[in-house]
């Protein structure tokens, strides 16, 4: 069986991993998650769990699911995803001046990801 995948299917298997991994590490480590994002926790601690859904559980449910499906149609979404990050996270950065290294090097890595998983799998 792994003689019949093609390079297409490793890099979509090796992004959702990826993703898995981000995610994992935002919902089992929410506090240095926010630490490594300059995020803060209000009054209610309610950032902890908003990491650990948004920022975590999210990613891992929507990598695992193009995983269990393993259809063009799980990785487009997946890249759709990836493309609504990036285009929400260019727009804080010339919107709110948020124009860091760390800024525009995750919107690299989204822009990247969506561009390979819509194009690769459309």
């Amino acid at each position: 069986m792994l003689g019949a995948l093609t390079t297409v299917d490793i890099v979509n298997m090796l992004v959702a991993f990826l993703t898995i991994g981000l995610g994992l590490t935002g919902w089992l480590a929410p506090r240095w998650t926010m630490d490594l994002l300059d995020m803060r926790a209000g009054p209610s601690n309610m950032a902890y769990t908003e990491i650990s859904a948004a920022s975590g559980c999210l990613f891992v449910g929507l990598a695992g699911g193009a995983l269990l499906l393993n259809e063009p149609l799980g990785w487009l979404v997946m890249g759709f995803a990836y493309a609504g990050a990036a285009i929400g996270r260019i727009t804080s950065i010339f919107r709110d001046d948020a124009g860091s290294r760390q800024s525009w090097t995750f919107f690299g890595c989204e822009a990247s990801l969506a561009a390979w998983l819509v194009l690769a799998n459309i």
